[in-house]
């Protein structure tokens, strides 16, 4: 096995390195292909010149631009036409105060090639500069475009390390040995250079959309899943080495005691992930098998490569806690036979008051901010948004970065007086033009990215039949309504996906219904915590579009792991002869530990996100974390054990389990092994 995992990487490994080179991080790419906005991106791309890159040079000075400053930028604002391909020659527009300039540049010279962007945007800042009081920045939507794309780039390195990190020293204090973390923590990079390779193949041979956000989740899920299960497979190897001699039964036993709950737990993750094939954004539809895939090397990698690496190292890799073939396990308080106990006595007490605190942590999700903005997305500000910040202070009568119109040539003047009549509009001009198609550009009275923007895009989409509406705004709207479009449809199909996984795992109906109500409450208690947190604490304009859809298919997914790992313990109880209440205490006492470890490791793995440098990371993050932490703690420990207690039988209706019947003579239940 390991032999064949070493060939593997082997072909694998060209692949993975390739991975990074197929990413897009534009706004555009995130959207779908029938949106107004990408139909004017794919219309550009066959004007003259190609793709346009819109920028705006923004010249400052506090108390008012001098002569010389007004000369400097208009010398740089020179030799930028001289040594660049641009649209037309840029004309200064001066703020009414006299304190800003501010130059719209466009250029075609990079068209759809990223690399050309970036470095257009770097060589127009390397020419545009202050001094002495006089700040020159570079923003519009093509420097916004190409700073998110710069740190989208940086993401992979510290996103890989810190996991790795946080993974690690979480391990070390869980098995409490210097040599066992090294095990499943090498294997989940081996898993991660895998799904690496796997995804790139995805992307080459059918188009599977890769962005920064997706290739930096399928990670997180690598190290996160992967781990939960290692934890799961080590610990029930831990019970069975006592009861085996050679390491290799021990394991197989280990295999076929907790295996049908990983393929469970992993089948669910990918069920749920690839109902996102169905949502019609980009980003959203690449990240199911992106995530998908994720899953399923860390799965292949924790029941192959895992075990036969500590079958090879034997006993020797638990040091100093080895556990003897014939020894007993040193019997220690169990904090879960604690919370249990409290859990059987007031079963409908406790089950009571954990659904008025979730429904009272829901109610925080009313005060989530509003859409994100572009350029509110970075935790630190680049040089694109402070320009922004600018231009809103220097201009608050007008907008300050193009609404694009792509109008037939035909109806060009048609198209030039309505879009003049529309409320809204401030000035609109003609721009390139083709044999088939005349570009527009508009500038609206409103801010960029703001609803009465917003009003007016919608507006000039109503009125002009046959043209497109797109820019920077517009591709903000579109995300917004393309998302509000795809939760109400993946979020039926996950549901129903996992919801067949269960009720063919658990053979009940009660049971998978009652699993997907908490992952539900817990998805609306941690959007509710994150609505308390996201702007009075962390200072966040907005809330990333896509972060409902996507939490919801992660916790569902995620979430009803820990439930599958629970209720499968009870349900192997209930087979054994014991009664559903003792049956639901007996898979707290046993299983708790595990799931409290594999639970903080899977936050731990998300809460990384919430260190890197995006908000619509560090929201995603934030959520999933606060979720899966829910879910470990509260949920799992006591609503899913008291309403075990509390429905006895009925928790397995219509299974033949839901119906009592003796034990079988002579033959009394029996006491757990271990932990899954």
């Amino acid at each position: 096995m390991l032999g064949l995992w070493i060939v593997l990487l082997a072909i694998a490994s060209p692949f993975a390195a390739k991975l990074a080179d197929v990413q897009n991080d534009r706004a555009v790419d995130y959207l779908p292909a029938g949106a107004g906005s990408t139909e004017v991106a794919c219309i550009q791309d066959q004007l003259p010149g190609g793709e346009a890159t819109e920028l705006v040079l923004v010249y400052h000075r506090d108390g008012g631009l001098t002569a010389a400053d007004r000369a400097t930028a208009g010398d740089q604002v020179t030799r930028i036409a001289g040594e660049h391909r641009l649209v037309s020659e840029p004309e200064g527009v001066p703020s009414e105060d006299g304190a800003t300039l501010m130059y719209p540049v466009v250029s075609t010279e990079p068209g759809q090639d990223e690399e050309k962007r970036d470095a257009l945007v770097d060589d127009i800042r390397d020419t545009a500069r202050g001094g002495d009081g006089l700040s020159a920045d570079v923003g519009g939507p093509g420097a916004l475009t190409t700073d998110a794309g710069k740190v989208y780039d940086s993401l992979g390195g510290p996103l890989l390390y810190t996991t790795a990190g946080v993974v690690a020293v979480l391990l070390i204090l869980i098995y409490r040995s210097p040599f066992l973390w090294l095990v499943p923590l090498a294997v989940a990079g081996v898993a991660d250079y895998l799904a690496m390779a796997v995804a790139y193949g995805l992307n080459q041979g059918f188009d599977t959309s890769v962005s920064g956000q997706s290739s930096g989740v399928m990670t997180i899920l690598v190290f996160g899943a992967g781990t939960d299960y290692a934890l799961l497979l080590v610990s029930r190897y831990r019970e069975e080495l006592r009861r085996f001699e050679r390491p290799y039964d021990a394991m197989a036993a280990a295999l076929r005691g907790c295996g049908p709950a990983v393929l469970a737990s992993s089948g669910t993750v990918a069920a749920g992930l690839l109902c996102l094939l169905a949502a019609d954004l980009n980003s959203s539809r690449g990240m199911g098998p992106l995530g998908t895939v994720g899953v399923l090397c860390a799965l292949a990698a924790m029941t192959t490569l895992l075990p036969a690496v500590l079958v090879l190292l034997g006993r020797r890799v638990f040091w100093p806690l080895i556990p003897a073939f014939g020894s007993t396990p040193k019997q220690r308080r169990n904090v879960f036979a604690a919370m249990g106990g409290s859990a059987g006595r007031r079963p409908l007490t406790v089950l009571a008051g954990g659904v008025v605190l979730l429904g009272a942590l829901a109610l925080g999700a009313l005060n989530l901010p509003g859409a994100l903005k572009q350029e509110d997305s970075f935790t630190k500000t680049p040089e694109s948004v402070t320009a922004m910040e600018t231009l809103a202070a220097a201009y608050p009568g007008r907008g300050t970065q193009p609404i694009t119109v792509m109008s037939p040539a035909g109806r060009a003047d048609e198209a030039l007086a309505e879009i003049r009549d529309t409320k809204g509009v401030g000035a609109a001009e003609r721009g390139r033009r083709s044999e088939d198609w005349t570009e527009i550009s508009v500038i609206a009275t409103a801010a960029p990215e703001s609803a009465a923007e917003a009003a007016t895009i919608e507006a000039l989409r109503e009125r002009l039949d046959g043209s497109h509406v797109g820019g920077a705004g517009a591709q903000q709207l579109d995300l917004k309504e393309t998302n509000d479009r795809d939760r109400a449809i993946v979020v039926p199909l996950v549901l129903a996906a996992v919801l067949l996984v269960l009720v063919a795992l658990l053979r009940s109906l009660v049971a998978p219904l009652l699993l997907l109500a908490a992952v539900v409450a817990v998805w609306a208690a941690s959007l509710g915590v994150a609505g308390l947190v996201f702007e009075p604490l962390l200072g966040f304009e907005g809330t990333d579009p896509g972060l409902g859809l996507l939490s919801f298919v992660f916790l569902v997914a995620l979430g009803v792991d820990y439930g599958i790992f629970l209720m499968h313990r009870m349900r192997e109880e209930c087979l054994n002869g014991a009664e559903p209440g003792t049956a639901a205490l007996t898979a707290l006492r046993t299983t708790g530990g595990v799931i409290a470890s594999a639970g903080l490791v899977l936050a731990a793995t998300f809460a990384v996100l919430t260190n890197m440098p995006l908000v619509q990371l560090v929201e995603l993050g934030f959520v999933i974390a606060v979720g899966v932490l829910l879910d470990t703690f509260l949920v799992r420990t006591y609503l899913v054990t008291s309403a075990g207690v509390a429905l006895g039988r009925k928790v397995w209706w219509p299974g033949p389990l839901s119906k009592a019947r003796p034990a079988p003579a002579g033959e009394p239940a029996r006491e757990p092994a271990g932990a899954l």
